[in-house]
């Protein structure tokens, strides 16, 4: 079944948030998919990833690309899982997916910040638990270690 899991960023950028976790899920052998909701979005990240540490390298490419299918990281505006992904970030409000099966976890990622983003993550929450899927939420604390919460 798969897992959802909600990253609240209270004071942290997802520039800073995303990076290690797509390294830690790279390193358990999956393929990712990071679904934004705008062009100018997906490319800034495009762009960061490929910059955000000089002794770091995450493959990755839009869905763009000729060889989007062959990503380790594919970034995307809309439904769809061109790359086999076994995880899916959801970034800047964008919805959980209709069809679920295919991952092993969605990763939800929102602005604690942000009014918006905070309706947006409720009412996913909400989704969520009305199709039977295992719902975690996840805060940093103040070392900047994400923690479970209840």
């Amino acid at each position: 079944m798969t897992e959802v899991l909600f990253y609240h960023l209270q004071n942290m950028a997802l520039e800073n948030v995303l990076p290690p976790l797509l390294e830690k899920s790279l390193e358990r052998g999956w393929r990712c998919v990071v679904q934004s909701t705008s062009e100018e979005r997906a490319d800034a990240l495009d762009a960061h990833l490929w910059t955000y540490r000089d002794d770091s390298f995450l493959p990755h490419a839009t869905w763009r690309a000729a060889d989007a299918a062959e990503q380790p990281i594919l970034l995307m505006l809309e439904e769809g899982n061109p790359n086999g992904a076994q995880v899916r970030f959801l970034v800047d409000n964008a919805g959980l997916p209709a069809e679920t099966a295919g991952y092993q976890r969605l990763v939800l990622v929102f602005n604690g910040d942000d009014d918006e983003a905070l309706a947006a993550a409720r009412s996913a929450w909400t989704d969520c638990k009305a199709r039977g899927l295992t719902a975690t939420y996840w805060q940093a604390d103040e070392r900047g270690r994400w923690q479970k919460r209840n």
